[in-house]
């Protein structure tokens, strides 16, 4: 089985090569936001890659009660839809219920499902109502195989630009493994499959009241990933990785970027 390629703005989905959803965690703040958003245009212009930029306005599943949380949705959208604008690359944001999905589609071009809610129907055919298109991330409780079950909702809610991403599974307690099968499994159904590297490696509230993680094996997953074979690759980037507000220990800095997208870019040449 196959999909149809299908485009979110200028980014082909099913082409010849992986495109990329990079960008970081959290919208911090405005500015940031915008710098990071010029640095990694200026990286893809230059790496020839396509490129979605993402940053979430609400971290909404957060371990502690005080972490950051985000400018909120209405803030959040239109920052993230003057940057889409501006810099002519397409936008991804989490939405979190099922009126946001209708507010943030005035402004975002991927709609991302959280992973905790990949099952849930009303948000999802909330979002798929709107006509963006979505990215689902499949549950760490979830068998591969059974993506197929939220395949047919979004196709029976009239969605069929729709996206999967492998974001890990758990593995015990504050751990997550990546099992490089699912790839193939979903794929092999004829599903449109992301691959989220920084998230795979995260350790669930291993910090105490916060997420840790393996960052430092991003890159390594995302290279398997990649060989394997995927129509995206997810990863989170940081100027500052240490200073993040959200998910600093699995997020790949800024300076290292540009050479990791040139292998990967390689590695799906050789293999494919």
């Amino acid at each position: 089985m196959s999909f149809d390629p299908f485009q979110i703005g200028s980014v082909p989905v099913g082409g010849p090569t992986p495109f990329f959803i990079l960008g970081p965690c959290a919208l911090e703040n405005e500015q940031f936001a915008w710098d990071m958003a010029r640095s990694l245009k200026t990286i893809a212009d230059r790496t020839g890659i396509h490129f979605i930029f993402k940053a979430s306005f609400d971290k909404a599943n957060r371990t502690s009660v005080g972490s950051f949380r985000g400018p909120g949705i209405d803030e959040g959208c239109r920052i993230l839809g003057e940057i889409g604008k501006e810099l002519g690359v397409p936008v991804t944001t989490d939405i979190h219920t099922e009126d946001q999905a209708a507010i943030a589609a005035k402004h975002i071009d991927l709609l991302q499902i959280p992973a905790f809610l990949c099952r849930q129907t009303d948000i999802l055919e909330a979002a798929a109502k709107t006509g963006r298109a979505v990215n689902i991330k499949k549950g760490q409780f979830l068998a591969p195989w059974d993506t197929v079950h939220i395949a047919a909702k979004m196709r029976t809610f009239g969605c069929e630009r729709f996206l999967i991403t492998e974001r890990g599974t758990t593995f015990g307690y504050n751990n997550l493994v990546t099992d490089m099968r699912s790839l193939y499994w979903m794929r092999k159904e004829g599903l449109p499959v992301i691959f989220d590297a920084t998230h795979s490696v995260q350790r669930p509230g291993g910090l105490g009241g916060s997420t840790g993680g393996d960052g430092e094996l991003a890159p390594i997953l995302a290279k398997a990933a990649v060989a394997t074979g995927v129509d995206g690759l997810f990863m989170e980037v940081h100027s500052d990785p240490e200073n993040a507000v959200s998910d600093g220990p699995n997020q790949i800095p800024l300076e290292f970027i540009e050479d990791l997208l040139i292998k990967l870019v390689a590695i799906h040449n050789a293999a494919h």
